[in-house]
């Protein structure tokens, strides 16, 4: 009998039992590559996914025939018209959020479309205000940031990194107001107080700066602004018990060039409002993106709230520098001079708003102007080469803090302090206005701005600072009323209001506002709407519902002739164009 080797066969179920181990196997590898990657991104360092074709030797080229490859040169930054490039937070270094295209006009702006939604990795409130530089856009969500191509929305690339554990206050939310650009390199604050360069034609990391130590509670939530061949930054965390300051870096290297503190240490002028180490506390922080002139070489900043909040008890004084704007030598970091707004505030009146540059006839004379809409409801115009107190007027009907204000634009207060009673104060802690843009039509001499008509009960308890909590003083209560929103136009030439627009809802966006060479003014409303008006008569003419609420201010840039605008909503971009 002839006998067959024969190969031996597995039974079915000892088959299956062979997969089933074979797969489980494979899971857990699964598992541990992805538990590595986690690990790996919560550890604080970025990575660029790159979706583009280019590699990261190359040039970032702009679309079509636009202007070619990015290489922002200090002209371009010191452009005195905005067109195709809006190269800074506000455009310019003027802060005027003013476009001068001209394609899109009152006659023509009903046939406005939206041509593309961006959404990011990262799902929440976004308050960036996109840069484009031919034809290539940047925005940032969190601590990510990408590069889109501006006519389609394409993800050129997009620097990933993780958010920051352990933080307070606003940067615990993640809040990101954009970039800053110089030559190849894009720079941009994170959550935590870090200064990042990446190459913007790769997103590459090119360097990384922490620029804020020794206090848990700092974070950032600003765009960055490069004035010659620095980068200038600030701070968040007045709230919550930091010590204020504003620093330059080195736009090559990194390497910090000055800082200038807000609040006075030992010896220095004002320190007498902060006795012992408070000054180690006292807010006056640096959160939103300031303005330069080149012509009398001076950088504008706002600085916020002193801290604790409501407490005045245990600083006392005016509390300099808080509340102010200041006149800073961008070289040096040298103070020229200050104004305050608001000194001994007992209510939260940060003065981060946008102080525009504005050179017209004041009073029939040629004038250099500072104008800002300030958060204690007045409206202030000022001498930029000194800081003299020209003008000011009140936009908010039911303001009560004040009595008014003397000749120098000192307010008189009325004696509305608070304490565990609570105390009703107009405006509310959040301000008759706040961080959100203001813009200047300057062929009109036209300055647009949102108000709000709010009032708060404000309470206070007094307790000593700790870190990794608030610094109101701990135990306040702020309750709101539901107030009236405004879009505001004040007329220069007549030092009045030519219009303010009533706006609808609760009045919980915190949208800003920029115009046009053609009379446009254009911001979010309360409705989820994206607006346009008229700008000589606040008359609406167009409006595009993006279905969430704007946190953001919006810009206008253009591409091979054609215009867009852009606007951040919720958690995503927009852009519109005429068909």
């Amino acid at each position: 009998m002839t006998c067959r080797a024969r190969e031996a066969v597995l039974p079915m179920s000892k088959r299956r039992s062979t997969r089933m181990r074979f797969v489980r196997r494979l899971l857990i590898v699964l598992v541990a590559v992805c538990l590595l990657l986690v690990m790996h991104a919560g550890s604080g360092y970025g990575q660029t996914e790159q979706p583009a074709t280019h590699s990261a030797g190359d040039h970032a080229k702009a679309p079509d025939d636009s202007n070619g490859l990015i290489n922002v040169q200090q002209s371009d930054l010191l452009q005195r018209q905005v067109t195709d490039n809006w190269v800074s937070y506000n455009g310019d270094y003027s802060g005027a959020r003013y476009s001068s295209l001209t394609q899109i006009t009152p006659a023509n702006v009903g046939r406005l479309a939206a041509q593309w939604v961006f959404h990011p990795r990262v799902v929440a409130p976004l308050e960036v205000t996109p840069v484009v530089v031919a034809g290539i856009m940047f925005v940032t969500s969190a601590n990510d940031a990408y590069a889109l191509d501006a006519k389609t929305g394409k993800v050129l690339w997009h620097y990933v990194r993780a958010i920051s554990q352990g933080l307070v206050g606003d940067p615990a939310q993640h809040h990101n107001r954009g970039v800053a650009i110089l030559g190849t390199r894009v720079y941009m604050e994170t959550d935590n107080a870090h200064l990042l360069c990446l190459d913007a034609r790769s997103g590459h990391l090119i360097w990384e700066v922490p620029y804020a130590t020794g206090n848990q509670n700092y974070g950032a939530t600003s765009a960055p602004l490069v004035v010659k061949n620095k980068v200038v930054v600030g701070i968040s965390g007045g709230d919550r018990g930091v010590r204020g300051f504003l620093a330059a870096f080195d736009a090559e290297t990194g390497e910090e060039k000055w800082r200038f503190w807000t609040i006075p240490g030992p010896g220095e002028k004002g320190n007498e409002s902060w006795p012992g180490d408070s000054y180690l506390h006292g807010g006056g922080t640096t959160w939103m993106p300031g303005t330069y002139d080149p012509d009398l070489n001076t950088l504008y900043w706002g600085t916020g709230n002193p801290a604790p909040d409501y407490d005045g008890a245990v600083r006392p004084g005016d509390d300099l520098y808080t509340s102010c704007l200041l006149a800073l030598d961008p070289d040096t970091g040298t103070l020229k001079w200050y104004f305050q707004f608001s000194p001994h505030d007992l209510y939260d009146y940060d003065a981060v708003q946008t102080p525009v540059i504005v050179n017209t006839r004041f009073k029939g004379e040629p004038s250099k102007l500072i104008v800002t809409a300030n958060r204690n409801g007045f409206l202030y115009i000022l001498d930029r080469t000194n800081g003299k107190f020209l003008f000011a007027k009140p936009f908010m009907n039911t303001q009560n803090w004040a009595k008014g204000l003397d000749e120098k634009g000192r307010p008189i207060p009325a004696g509305l302090t608070p304490d565990e009673n609570g105390v009703r104060v107009c405006p509310a802690n959040g301000g008759a206005t706040n961080w959100y843009s203001p813009s200047y039509d300057s062929a009109i001499h036209m300055f647009y701005f949102r108000s709000l008509e709010v009032c708060a009960v404000i309470q206070t308890k007094p307790k000593s600072f700790a870190a990794g909590g608030t610094y109101y003083s701990t135990g306040t209560q702020s309750v709101e009323e539901i107030g009236k929103g405004y879009i505001n136009a004040f007329d220069l030439d007549t030092l009045d209001f030519a219009w303010r627009d009533l706006q609808i809802g609760r009045n919980k966006v915190w949208s800003g506002v920029m115009s046009t060479a053609t009379g446009l003014v254009a911001y979010g409303d309360d409705a989820h709407n994206f607006v346009i008006l008229d700008g000589h008569t606040g008359k609406p003419l167009w409006h595009f519902n993006v279905g969430q609420l704007i946190h953001a201010s919006p810009m206008s840039y253009a591409i091979s002739g054609k215009q867009y605008f852009a606007i951040a909503a919720g958690s995503d971009v927009f852009s519109f164009a005429l068909p």
